[in-house]
């Protein structure tokens, strides 16, 4: 009989199958400690002999692995645990900015175990060839992927404009991106990833998007709803409400860049003026603290703005002051809109934060409505630069932990 006229009993058994094995290894995934057999049954509901036949799947699968059994005290073996595992699918995060290139790898546990950072200005550069740079680091990484025993199993891109659900960069005004169609564009190379069903091969967001999204799977316990704000040349924020992130209408939400500070103010690539990244964007601080951008990369810059800061440097102290204002006041037209409690600075803000954070708290004091009884937290990353890249992968691999059976159809 064809696959495609299978019995009805066929498919709700094969349904049932994937929604068990989704279940246990979600479990897995959320477990605080490794959890046995006998836990995974009381806390799914299923029977032993069901859960134990979806982790011999899983084992065989390579998508958990057992731990060594916690001592116990009293008579009888203790039982091993189950942990994501650190060989078979990983997850391949690229990154586009401005003046770098990122390529990571992030296995099923969540590990970074690949990152590859290439600095250039890239606004000189035609998208394709930019792109075609970042296939060759991509390779790199797919070789010590394979060494390490893993298997890239998707790939996603994270890039700093406006991404439609096609993957078309309608813009990235910093870059000089217009209407680029990045999917096509890769589609000439040879495959970033293994083919695995159910996951797209590559997927194109925003790449403040990503980063809040890194920050979301990597926060304090309890913190759900928060703004990440990404403080690179350009700024963009990614917004998560109550767990899950906030797109918009067309997926283009977040452009905290081009809010205005100073309605009449500088003109900014975007075609308006007085956007906050022009006068709180990487470019614009390293500038106003007498640093000349175009003698140091930006990470070298923002590292020199901090030792400069730490040793007293009216000009960095100055500079950080009048950024931590600007982004102040765009911070708090955000809180009042979306009543958020907490602010995370990223990119390279993350490593800014101690200076910025007063002068961003102190507008938030005086412009957000209800910060006398419901203040306003803001602190630093806890992936700093490094988060939209790790989002990025790290959205690959939760898709596999979300639907296994697609791995484990290839696997097998």
């Amino acid at each position: 009989m064809s696959p495609t006229h299978a019995p009805a009993g066929a498919a709700r058994q094969g349904s049932l199958r994937e929604l068990n094995l989704a279940l246990v290894l979600g479990r897995i995934a959320a477990a605080d400690r490794p959890p046995s057999r006998a836990d995974l049954a009381t806390a799914t509901g299923l029977t032993r002999a069901t859960v134990s036949a979806v982790v011999e799947d899983l084992l065989a699968g390579q998508l958990v692995s057992e731990a060594d059994p916690a001592p116990r005290a009293g008579a009888g073996r203790p039982a091993r645990g189950l942990v994501l595992a650190d060989r078979g699918p990983a997850g391949l995060g690229l990154e586009v900015n401005v003046d770098y290139l990122t390529v990571c790898v992030v296995d099923l546990a969540g590990q970074v175990r690949h990152r590859t950072v290439h600095r250039a200005d890239l606004r000189p550069v035609a998208p394709a060839d930019a792109l075609a740079r970042l296939v060759d680091l991509a390779g790199e990484a797919r070789a010590d992927a394979a060494r390490q025993g893993l298997t890239l199993a998707g790939a996603a891109l994270a890039v700093p404009g406006l991404v439609d659900d096609a993957g078309l960069v309608r813009l990235a005004p910093n870059l000089g991106w217009r209407d680029v169609p990045v999917p096509e564009l890769l589609s000439g190379h040879p495959s970033l990833t293994d083919e695995v069903p159910g996951v797209p091969a590559l997927v194109v967001d925003n790449e403040a998007n990503f980063a809040a999204l890194g920050e979301l799977h990597s926060r304090p316990p309890g913190l759900a709803s928060f703004l990440h704000i990404s403080g690179e040349v350009g700024i963009g924020a990614g917004i998560v409400l109550d767990g899950a992130l906030f797109r918009g209408v067309r997926g283009w939400s977040g452009e905290i860049g081009h809010l205005p500070v100073h309605p009449q103010g500088r003109p900014c690539r975007c075609g308006g003026r007085g956007c906050l990244e022009q006068y709180a964007g990487q470019e614009a601080i390293v500038a106003a603290a007498g640093l000349l951008r175009a003698e140091l990369p930006a990470d070298i810059a923002t590292a020199r703005l901090a030792e400069l800061a730490e040793a007293g440097d009216p000009d960095a102290l100055r500079a950080l002051h009048d950024a931590g204002t600007a982004l102040g006041v765009a911070v708090a037209s955000v809180v009042n809109l979306l009543d958020l409690d907490t602010v995370v600075l990223g990119g390279g803000y993350a490593p800014l934060a101690p200076w910025l954070c007063p002068p961003v708290l102190a507008e938030i004091a005086a412009r957000v409505l209800t910060a006398a009884w419901s203040p306003v937290t803001v602190r630093p990353s806890t992936l700093g630069p490094e988060a939209a890249a790790v989002g990025a992968a790290e959205s690959v691999v939760r898709r596999i932990v979300a639907r296994p059976a697609g791995w484990l159809s290839r696997s097998g």
